[in-house]
């Protein structure tokens, strides 16, 4: 069997280059696209020039305006950045049909049977990278390694417009000055908890024993533990599965009492429903949940189990009660208000367990 040749593919700032491009007169000015900052916008990206001055993706668009007065906000075109994705995905499979796609601007792709390019990874990422430029006049970044984990730590390691391999001699060297923040999935939180356990590199964290590994982070702890030397597992899955289904929405005013949290509640669910709609014969709902954000910015989430096959999902008593459960952790006025289902694949639902015992 082949050792592994993964890439991983993640556009540059994505959707404010794809607005550069249609507009270069923006190249050279701070631009983030986003939501207004007068209507509790948040930031979806931002070009290089916003980010020198602290802007980042997921921050409000009024405290982008407050680091950077000059700021340009441009609502998104959903429909333009789909078109540009689909583009991108057509290069890839010049290459390979073993594509997943992460979301609009990213994606894995497994070249381990390509023979292009005398089957040289790197210079098959090295080809898509120019094709994309050439073609669509945008740049991408690329990691290069034998697994998926160390592939999207390498498309970060150059960023902008780089191309990184870990080559699989390189991955023991490669990951034991490996920060620990660079791990998908360990943020601030994460990070401070395993400096505490004295592990601020993968080195550091291949040396703390795995029993304290699971006391302190439970199922997560083998995880990190194999990540920590560099092993990854996961194949490319050229289908994902959806998980769960939700819409949102950031109110331009807190909502300070629950009737109109409730009204407001009403009209997610239905849009929920609709959405819904789109997948129902795939997918049936599993859980519903409520998701609140308070003005102080702290979030909760309050779900249940759905009884049956999930038919009856779409109770608004039963989202009610969720949300008035959540609310009253803080009482707080609310800034969001999310709702949604968890999902599970029909295919999987039915599937008896053969008894242990014949009768």
């Amino acid at each position: 069997m082949r050792q592994r040749k993964i890439i991983h593919i993640d556009a540059d700032s994505f959707y404010a280059s794809v607005e550069m491009r249609e507009d270069p007169s923006l190249k050279e000015k701070a631009l983030a696209v986003g939501g207004r900052a007068d209507r509790r916008g948040v930031v979806a990206t931002c070009n290089y020039a916003a980010r020198a001055f602290g802007v980042r993706s997921a921050m409000p668009s009024s405290r982008a305006v407050q680091l950077c007065p000059e700021l340009i906000i441009l609502k998104p075109r959903f429909d333009l950045y789909r078109e540009v994705s689909r583009r991108f995905h057509e290069i890839f499979r010049r290459y390979t049909e073993v594509i997943e796609p992460l979301s609009l601007d990213e994606a894995y792709l497994d070249v381990t049977y390509t023979e292009q390019h005398q089957g040289s990874a790197t210079l098959i990422a090295q080809s898509i990278r120019n094709d994309i430029r050439s073609e669509l006049n945008l740049t991408v970044s690329a990691g290069v390694a034998p697994n998926k984990f160390l592939a999207k730590v390498g498309s970060d390691w150059d960023k902008p417009d780089g191309c990184f391999t870990i080559a699989t001699e390189e991955v023991a060297d490669f990951v034991r000055e490996l920060p620990v923040s660079r791990i998908n999935g360990v943020g601030s939180v994460t990070e401070a908890r395993l400096a505490r356990l004295g592990a601020r590199t993968c080195g550091d964290l291949q040396r703390v024993p795995l029993e304290l590994l699971v006391k302190h982070f439970g199922k997560y702890g083998p995880r990190l533990a194999q990540l920590a030397q560099g092993i990854d597992e996961r194949p490319v899955q050229t289908s994902r599965i959806r998980k769960s289904i939700s819409v949102e929405n950031t109110y331009d005013q807190d909502i300070c009492d629950l009737p109109a949290m409730d009204e407001a509640l009403g009209r997610l669910l239905q849009e929920l429903e609709q959405r819904f709609a789109r997948i129902e014969e795939h997918y049936r709902p599993h859980k519903r949940f409520v998701k609140l954000k308070f003005d102080d910015f702290n979030q909760t989430t309050m779900e249940e189990i759905i009884p049956g096959n999930g038919e009856h999902w779409l109770k608004l008593a039963a989202y009610t009660a969720l949300l008035h459960s959540a609310w009253q952790r803080r009482q707080r006025p609310v800034r969001l208000l999310g709702a949604g289902i968890r999902l599970e694949p029909w295919e999987q639902v039915g599937e008896e367990q053969l008894p242990l015992f014949e009768a």
